[in-house]
Protein backbone atom coordinates (compact mmCIF):
# COMPACT_ATOMS: atom_id res chain seq x y z
CA UNK A 1 0.00 0.00 0.00
CA UNK A 2 1.41 3.22 -1.21
CA UNK A 3 2.37 5.84 1.74
CA UNK A 4 -0.46 9.14 1.60
CA UNK A 5 3.16 11.05 1.29
CA UNK A 6 3.84 9.54 -2.15
CA UNK A 7 0.24 10.88 -4.08
CA UNK A 8 0.19 14.05 -6.38
CA UNK A 9 -2.01 16.67 -4.48
CA UNK A 10 -0.93 15.72 -0.64
CA UNK A 11 0.94 18.24 1.46
CA UNK A 12 1.42 17.48 4.85
CA UNK A 13 1.97 21.33 6.19
CA UNK A 14 -1.89 21.73 5.09
CA UNK A 15 -5.12 20.24 6.21
CA UNK A 16 -6.52 17.94 3.95
CA UNK A 17 -9.48 15.40 4.45
CA UNK A 18 -7.67 12.03 4.23
CA UNK A 19 -8.32 9.45 6.15
CA UNK A 20 -6.13 8.90 9.62
CA UNK A 21 -3.51 5.86 9.94
CA UNK A 22 -5.92 4.05 12.63
CA UNK A 23 -9.05 4.80 10.21
CA UNK A 24 -6.78 3.47 7.08
CA UNK A 25 -5.52 0.34 8.92
CA UNK A 26 -9.62 -0.19 9.79
CA UNK A 27 -10.69 0.02 6.70
CA UNK A 28 -7.80 -2.28 5.35
CA UNK A 29 -8.33 -4.79 7.51
CA UNK A 30 -12.26 -4.45 6.67
CA UNK A 31 -12.07 -5.18 2.94
CA UNK A 32 -8.93 -7.39 3.16
CA UNK A 33 -11.65 -9.61 5.19
CA UNK A 34 -14.40 -9.16 2.62
CA UNK A 35 -12.64 -9.17 -1.30
CA UNK A 36 -15.32 -7.14 -2.33
CA UNK A 37 -15.74 -7.54 -5.94
CA UNK A 38 -17.55 -4.37 -7.10
CA UNK A 39 -16.73 -1.45 -4.45
CA UNK A 40 -18.53 2.31 -4.74
CA UNK A 41 -16.38 5.18 -2.90
CA UNK A 42 -18.25 8.47 -2.15
CA UNK A 43 -15.35 11.04 -1.70
CA UNK A 44 -12.55 10.33 -4.04
CA UNK A 45 -10.16 13.36 -3.08
CA UNK A 46 -6.70 12.42 -4.12
CA UNK A 47 -7.55 8.70 -4.23
CA UNK A 48 -5.49 7.83 -1.12
CA UNK A 49 -8.54 5.82 0.40
CA UNK A 50 -9.37 4.19 -3.26
CA UNK A 51 -5.85 3.03 -3.06
CA UNK A 52 -6.64 1.52 -0.06
CA UNK A 53 -9.58 -0.58 -0.62
CA UNK A 54 -7.39 -1.94 -4.61
CA UNK A 55 -4.41 -2.48 -2.48
CA UNK A 56 -6.76 -5.09 -0.19
CA UNK A 57 -8.89 -6.37 -2.88
CA UNK A 58 -6.89 -7.30 -5.77
CA UNK A 59 -9.49 -8.77 -7.39
CA UNK A 60 -12.01 -5.72 -7.21
CA UNK A 61 -12.90 -3.22 -9.48
CA UNK A 62 -13.63 0.67 -8.23
CA UNK A 63 -15.89 3.66 -8.69
CA UNK A 64 -15.27 6.64 -7.06
CA UNK A 65 -16.83 9.90 -6.90
CA UNK A 66 -15.78 13.60 -6.60
CA UNK A 67 -16.96 16.64 -7.20
CA UNK A 68 -13.71 18.92 -7.84
CA UNK A 69 -12.05 18.47 -11.11
CA UNK A 70 -8.71 18.92 -9.93
CA UNK A 71 -9.07 16.47 -7.56
CA UNK A 72 -10.52 13.89 -9.87
CA UNK A 73 -7.55 14.90 -12.27
CA UNK A 74 -5.05 13.76 -8.97
CA UNK A 75 -7.11 10.54 -8.17
CA UNK A 76 -6.58 9.54 -11.79
CA UNK A 77 -3.44 10.46 -11.92
CA UNK A 78 -2.31 8.66 -8.44
CA UNK A 79 -5.16 5.88 -9.24
CA UNK A 80 -3.30 5.13 -12.61
CA UNK A 81 -1.44 2.24 -11.51
CA UNK A 82 -4.82 -0.31 -10.76
CA UNK A 83 -5.09 0.24 -14.36
CA UNK A 84 -9.17 -0.38 -15.41
CA UNK A 85 -10.18 -1.34 -11.67
CA UNK A 86 -10.27 2.09 -10.85
CA UNK A 87 -13.15 4.58 -12.46
CA UNK A 88 -13.14 8.20 -11.34
CA UNK A 89 -16.29 9.96 -11.99
CA UNK A 90 -16.29 13.88 -11.86
CA UNK A 91 -19.80 15.07 -10.84
CA UNK A 92 -21.92 15.49 -8.02
CA UNK A 93 -22.71 12.21 -5.70
CA UNK A 94 -26.57 12.37 -5.32
CA UNK A 95 -26.67 12.60 -9.06
CA UNK A 96 -24.33 9.95 -9.41
CA UNK A 97 -25.90 7.53 -7.94
CA UNK A 98 -29.14 8.07 -9.13
CA UNK A 99 -27.77 7.38 -12.63
CA UNK A 100 -26.35 4.24 -10.57
CA UNK A 101 -29.36 2.72 -9.28
CA UNK A 102 -31.39 3.40 -12.60
CA UNK A 103 -28.63 1.23 -14.54
CA UNK A 104 -28.99 -1.33 -11.83
CA UNK A 105 -25.55 -1.22 -10.99
CA UNK A 106 -24.84 -3.16 -7.59
CA UNK A 107 -21.77 -3.45 -4.95
CA UNK A 108 -20.35 -5.17 -2.48
CA UNK A 109 -18.69 -2.30 -0.75
CA UNK A 110 -20.05 1.20 -0.56
CA UNK A 111 -17.88 3.80 1.52
CA UNK A 112 -19.30 7.15 2.30
CA UNK A 113 -16.99 9.58 2.90
CA UNK A 114 -18.63 12.51 1.12
CA UNK A 115 -20.57 15.68 2.48
CA UNK A 116 -21.73 14.82 5.42
CA UNK A 117 -25.01 16.72 5.98
CA UNK A 118 -25.81 14.93 2.52
CA UNK A 119 -25.47 10.72 4.27
CA UNK A 120 -29.05 10.85 5.16
CA UNK A 121 -30.09 11.99 1.74
CA UNK A 122 -27.80 9.81 0.03
CA UNK A 123 -29.06 6.38 2.00
CA UNK A 124 -32.40 5.10 0.45
CA UNK A 125 -30.22 5.19 -3.18
CA UNK A 126 -27.50 3.37 -1.45
CA UNK A 127 -29.59 1.15 -0.07
CA UNK A 128 -30.71 -0.37 -3.39
CA UNK A 129 -27.03 -0.62 -4.73
CA UNK A 130 -25.72 -2.51 -2.06
CA UNK A 131 -26.05 -6.15 -2.63
CA UNK A 132 -27.16 -8.73 0.08
CA UNK A 133 -24.57 -9.07 2.71
CA UNK A 134 -22.50 -6.18 1.40
CA UNK A 135 -21.39 -3.03 3.50
CA UNK A 136 -21.76 0.54 3.91
CA UNK A 137 -19.07 1.96 5.53
CA UNK A 138 -19.14 5.56 6.38
CA UNK A 139 -16.88 7.36 7.81
CA UNK A 140 -16.99 10.50 10.22
CA UNK A 141 -20.42 9.93 11.81
CA UNK A 142 -19.08 11.73 14.99
CA UNK A 143 -18.09 14.90 13.38
CA UNK A 144 -15.94 15.83 15.66
CA UNK A 145 -17.09 14.59 18.37
CA UNK A 146 -20.09 17.03 17.75
CA UNK A 147 -22.56 14.28 17.39
CA UNK A 148 -22.41 13.04 20.38
CA UNK A 149 -22.27 16.33 21.93
CA UNK A 150 -24.89 17.03 24.74
CA UNK A 151 -26.09 20.69 25.13
CA UNK A 152 -26.28 23.25 22.36
CA UNK A 153 -24.37 22.56 19.03
CA UNK A 154 -22.93 25.75 17.15
CA UNK A 155 -25.33 27.32 14.81
CA UNK A 156 -23.26 26.98 12.00
CA UNK A 157 -22.96 23.24 12.50
CA UNK A 158 -26.22 22.14 13.89
CA UNK A 159 -27.97 21.09 10.57
CA UNK A 160 -25.06 18.85 9.85
CA UNK A 161 -24.79 17.64 13.30
CA UNK A 162 -28.72 16.99 13.27
CA UNK A 163 -28.64 15.01 10.22
CA UNK A 164 -25.66 12.93 11.02
CA UNK A 165 -28.18 11.63 13.99
CA UNK A 166 -30.74 11.25 11.87
CA UNK A 167 -28.10 9.15 9.48
CA UNK A 168 -27.28 7.12 12.86
CA UNK A 169 -30.82 6.36 13.83
CA UNK A 170 -32.23 5.13 10.17
CA UNK A 171 -29.11 2.89 10.00
CA UNK A 172 -29.61 1.75 13.68
CA UNK A 173 -33.44 1.08 12.98
CA UNK A 174 -33.16 -0.56 9.14
CA UNK A 175 -34.56 -4.25 9.39
CA UNK A 176 -32.90 -4.62 6.28
CA UNK A 177 -29.20 -4.13 8.04
CA UNK A 178 -27.02 -4.85 10.75
CA UNK A 179 -25.21 -1.70 12.01
CA UNK A 180 -22.68 -1.05 14.16
CA UNK A 181 -20.84 2.59 14.96
CA UNK A 182 -16.57 2.10 15.92
CA UNK A 183 -15.15 4.53 18.18
CA UNK A 184 -12.39 4.88 15.77
CA UNK A 185 -10.99 7.98 14.05
CA UNK A 186 -14.31 10.49 14.01
CA UNK A 187 -16.56 7.33 14.31
CA UNK A 188 -17.07 4.73 11.71
CA UNK A 189 -20.70 3.25 11.07
CA UNK A 190 -20.66 -0.23 9.01
CA UNK A 191 -23.73 -1.32 7.98
CA UNK A 192 -24.36 -4.73 6.38
CA UNK A 193 -27.21 -6.22 4.50
CA UNK A 194 -28.89 -8.58 5.79
CA UNK A 195 -32.46 -8.57 3.75
CA UNK A 196 -33.07 -7.85 0.42
CA UNK A 197 -35.42 -4.55 0.25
Amino acid sequence: MEKKENFLGYNKDEYIPILKDESISFIFQLCFERQPKNILEIGTYIGYSASVFLSASPNAHLKTIEISEENARLARENLKVFGDRACVICGDAKDVIKDLENNNEKFDFIFLDGPKGQYIKYFPILKNLINLNGVLVADNVYFHGMVKMEGKIPHKHRSLVNNLRKFIEVIKNDNDFESEIFDIGDGISISKKIKSN
